[in-house]
């Protein structure tokens, strides 16, 4: 990787983020190393650039090359700014969850529809703040279409190993501790489904930033509300490692995918293209923005004061 060029200057519209179990993607063709440096600092990892099928796709890994941040740690603002400003529009992230129901067993994968935030204001989660402020729907926290295209990908897996739920609510909790017994039956009480540290605030900033976003769950315990084993580090790299493979194919059925569309409205992400933009406009008077806010903002949506 050392003599890979540091900077590139070709469209790169599709990422993926990888989570526990998925710290890189084998099978590529490596073309830069990029290590951008945000206004919000740098991202948690230097962001790989690689062909697949002649289409770029970045990689970042989200707790770091050597998975060296805790989740509240992670660099979320900087992941998510790099990714957009080298012209990302399309995230699909990978993550390790828990089980909060009988029916979604370690090692299932699950594409979430809704999500409930119990992280607790420790992560800095907004790109709009000291002189720029905007507000953005997040009713439906992921993107249907990239879901669509998962869910198409994980059918043709069924009978390879891949049980896929098609739905579901994940729980985002601060960690980086387990939940009590307790909290692990007050969220199954509430209707969650599993239960991560990760996908927020990542799920908010993409969609200030205007990005499709969708996550992709993988089981690996119970969590502590079920009578089995209680959860454990060594229970989840266990049940990662041993449905890796699914993971990796997964994940390379739907690269395979949005290759053949990279041009597409939902790759671009158009159905998201202006939401944020809109509401720091409508919301905060030119009186009131800050400069340093105003740089910000430039850095996400380039000529974004001129037009």
């Amino acid at each position: 990787m050392a003599d890979l060029p540091t900077s590139f200057d070709k469209p790169v519209h599709i990422a993926v983020i990888g989570g526990t179990g998925l710290a890189q993607l084998d099978g590529y063709k490596p073309v830069a190393v990029l290590n951008p440096i945000t206004p919000w600092g740098a991202p948690s990892s230097p962001i790989h650039i690689l062909e697949h099928n002649g289409t770029n796709i970045a990689f970042l890994a989200r707790h770091g090359l050597y998975h060296q941040f805790a989740p509240h740690e992670v660099p979320n603002r900087a992941n998510i700014a790099a990714l957009r400003h080298i012209g990302v529009r399309c995230v699909v992230a990978f993550s390790a969850v828990g089980s909060l129901q009988e029916e979604i067993k370690p090692m299932d994968f699950v594409v979430p529809d809704q999500v409930i935030d119990r992280t607790k204001g420790i992560r800095p989660f907004t790109f709009f703040e000291g002189g720029a402020v905007g507000h953005v729907g997040f009713a439906d926290p992921f993107d249907a279409g990239l879901a669509a295209v998962v869910k198409k990908c994980a059918q043709h897996m069924e009978g390879e190993g891949v049980v896929l739920h098609d739905k579901g609510t994940v729980i985002v909790m601060e960690g980086p501790q387990f939940s009590t017994r307790a909290e692990s039956h007050m969220y199954r009480s509430w209707g969650g489904s599993v239960i991560n540290m990760s996908t927020l605030p990542e799920a908010k900033l993409a969609r200030e930033a205007e990005l499709a976003y969708q996550v992709i769950a993988m089981a690996t315990d119970y969590d502590c509300w079920h009578s089995s084993e209680d959860v454990n580090v060594e229970m989840v790299i266990k049940h990662m490692k041993a449905n890796s493979e699914n993971a990796k194919r997964l994940v390379a059925g739907v690269l395979d995918q949005l290759s053949k569309i990279e041009h597409s409205d939902l790759v671009m992400a158009k159905h998201w293209q202006g939401s944020s933009q809109g509401a720091i406009k409508f919301m905060t008077k030119p009186e009131g923005r800050s400069e340093e806010a105003m740089k910000r903002i430039e850095y996400l949506f380039p000529g974004f004061w001129e037009s």
